[in-house]
């Protein structure tokens, strides 16, 4: 019988860390993720089959794209360049802190034109409507006293004078661009005034990330600078994404085009902006916290009236009114676009029902005063007689999407019957504030779905379904093999069926992954249906699919978002949370162990259990009979998780001790899996 004080070997102590290790960078890696964990793509194809040209059918859906809508209009446009002060030289490249480019803005420099509709081929052309209106860069004035820096982010900074100084809301992604843009574009043409405040409207990374490249910590802590955030920011600013944060940033790599050419055959937009910024993204935990709607914060003499929007876009959420400037900052609940009720990268489902009483809200408190509105992405609207009616329409679509969805639902109808039926009435359609560019309203429909009764549909026939491969060799067998359903496959792809040769081309890859012929057809599928998205995110998960299926998965490397604030930030919950979920339940069967977890910088303790194939933890708690204990300063845990030091090196230092049954502990370790980042999609 093992000695239960004795200390674990080295062997031991080594393996359990670098598991520690691994477990800590991969939640890092899901703790940012939210709408900003796109980073800056490649800026040519990789080696391979190339893109190939629009059929008569792309051509045709795309035509009625510009038939439908009005492209004499010429509003946003004048809107999106209004007030320019001044922008950073072109080519618009801004250099990284680890080197390369945090932001180039010249990968795009094919985007070119105005208002009328000059769109190439393999581009929706309302999509490239938007993808023009993105290229706008620059310091621009709100009003007097309210500036947005716009075009060298995914998201905007806003910056309001106050008394003393300058109050910043949402600075960018990346420490690397918010830094560079402060003092190369901010300061020169505004003047070198102390921030004051910096305000985050919500838990997304790109909302926050940069706050390091204008605010230290010796700011925070002398109270110079003081953060505001909505109540409850830092937990869903930092947990958010962990549980499933490597298949959200596998699947983000689809959405945000990180691995496709920006060109008119690859990337043309990220939907809310141009794409994210590469560089480190950070956080600062918030000093104070608006917390109930109709609250007044005062802010370097600066007030703010608070209309909190928790489980809208994003778990914590605020907007707020500012009077002496007239302004309403709507954060990401009334932008120009229709906005994801379900992001294609994975996340809760949000409730177009809360949001748009959230926006109600908004038209009750401060419709009658409101002369400017501006958000975290886009441009602002200006004049009360052009708000006014962007909200109603805003708010009408997102009502209009949970109610006709719940509708139909109530009568029997099913997700997809439902994505099918509906279309937003051509009041709400024909805004191109409506239009779809980031979320869609077939996923939203569903979404909505989702949100009130579920995943299943009620179909009988859905109750237990085969898994794909198994269900994809049946369907080829009755289809008459590969050979025939390829054949029947193409006359339909010749006929611009596009969506069926997916769905049927699909059983066949998964029946046959090996089978080029089939691979070949589907990617030709996935790419006419990538130029005809107006949707962003969906044309690039549908190019980036065919890129896949011609070329294979190309390992590239992924900037890495996790980093010492967010990890610093994390709940210890939420660290032995995501070791649950690496625990194999396979390799756990018929095996349980015990171990304790102190934390002597913190004042934490946990009883950590395995039983059953089955993390559990109880916090404050401690036991004699525990089969293992390791005892460690919660920095340092910090450090290891972040991959800075290892658990071997610091029991050698006398910076942290195991005691008890090492065997047991090493044997946990082999318990759990290593999620490997690029896992296929396309493929089986």
């Amino acid at each position: 019988m093992s000695d239960k004080r004795a200390p674990a070997g080295p062997a031991t102590r080594r393996a359990f860390l670098k598991n520690v290790a691994v477990a800590g960078v991969a939640t890092g890696l899901g703790s940012v993720g939210a709408d900003a964990f796109a980073q800056t793509g490649s800026s040519a194809s990789p080696t391979g089959i190339g893109a190939k040209p629009p059929t008569r059918a792309t051509l045709d859906a795309n035509a009625a794209y510009a038939k439908f809508l009005n492209f004499a209009d010429a509003q946003d446009f004048e809107d999106a360049r209004h007030g320019l002060v001044a922008t950073l030289p072109e080519p618009v490249k801004i250099p990284g802190n680890q080197g390369g480019y945090a932001w180039d803005l010249s990968q795009f420099s094919f985007i070119t034109g105005g208002p009328e509709n000059n769109s190439p081929a393999t581009v929706n052309p309302s999509l490239w409507r938007n993808a023009k209106l993105n290229m706008n860069h620059g310091l621009f004035a709100v009003v007097d006293g309210i500036w947005q820096v716009r075009g060298y982010d995914l998201s905007v900074m806003s910056i309001i004078r106050g008394d003393n100084g300058w109050i910043v809301v949402d600075p960018f992604t990346t420490e690397d661009v918010s830094s560079f843009v402060w003092k190369n574009l901010v300061v020169p043409h505004l003047g070198e005034r102390p921030i004051t405040h910096v305000v985050y409207t919500h838990s997304h990374a790109d909302h926050y990330g940069g706050v390091r490249g204008i605010v230290s910590d010796d700011d925070l802590k002398s109270g110079k600078v003081r953060i505001v955030a909505p109540v409850a920011f830092t937990e869903a600013a930092v947990s958010e994404n962990v549980i499933a944060g490597n298949a959200m940033g596998r699947r983000a790599s689809y959405m945000y085009g990180m691995l496709l050419p920006r060109s008119p055959v690859g990337t043309v937009d990220g939907g809310l902006g141009k794409t994210s910024s590469n560089g480190a993204i950070t956080l600062m935990v918030p000093t104070h916290f608006a917390e109930k709607t109709g609250q007044r914060l005062t802010l370097d003499g600066v007030e703010f009236v608070v209309l909190m929007a928790p489980e809208s876009e994003a778990p914590s959420e605020f907007m707020f009114y500012l009077p002496k400037y007239k302004a309403f900052c709507a954060a990401e609940d009334a932008t120009h676009t229709l906005h994801n009720l379900y992001t294609l990268r994975g996340a809760k489902v949000r409730d177009a029902l809360l949001w748009s009483k959230y926006l109600q809200t908004a038209l009750d408190m401060f419709g009658d005063d409101m002369q400017v509105l501006f958000a975290s992405h886009y441009w602002p609207t200006w004049g009360n007689e052009r708000i006014v009616p962007f909200l109603r329409a805003q708010r009408d679509m997102y009502r209009y999407l949970h109610d006709q969805t719940m509708r139909l639902a109530n009568g029997g109808y099913t997700p997809r019957e439902i994505g099918e039926m509906l279309r937003l009435p051509d009041s709400l359609a024909k805004h191109w504030y409506c239009r779809s560019y980031y979320g869609t309203v077939y996923h939203d429909l569903v979404a909505q779905y989702n949100l009130r009764l579920g995943f299943f549909d009620g179909v009988p026939a859905n109750l237990h379904r085969l898994p794909p491969v198994e269900s994809a060799k049946r369907y080829v067998e009755f289809m008459g093999g590969p050979d025939s359903a390829l054949k029947k496959a193409q006359g339909s792809f010749d006929k611009g069926d596009y969506r069926w040769v997916a769905e049927v081309v699909n059983h066949v890859v998964f029946a046959e992954p090996d089978n080029v012929a089939a691979k070949h057809l589907l990617a030709d599928t996935y790419e006419q249906l990538g130029y005809q998205s107006e949707s962003a995110s969906w044309r690039n998960f549908y190019l980036t699919g065919a890129m896949e299926l011609r070329n294979g998965v190309h390992k590239v490397p992924i900037g890495s978002p996790e980093n010492p604030d967010t990890i610093r930030a994390m709940p210890l919950d939420l660290f032995l949370d995501f070791l649950g979920v690496r625990l194999n339940g396979e390799r756990a069967a018929g095996k349980s162990l015990t171990f304790n977890l102190v934390l002597t910088d913190t004042n934490e303790k946990y009883l950590v259990g395995v039983e059953n194939s089955a993390l559990h933890y109880s916090k404050g708690r401690t036991s004699g009979s525990a089969d293992a204990s390791l005892t460690m300063t919660r920095n340092d845990l910090n450090n290891v998780m972040l991959g800075a030091a290892t658990m071997h090196n610091l029991v050698i230092a006398g910076r942290a001790k195991i005691d008890g049954d090492s065997q047991k502990l090493g044997e946990f370790v082999t318990w759990l899996d290593n999620f490997e980042f690029f896992f296929n999609i396309v493929t089986p």
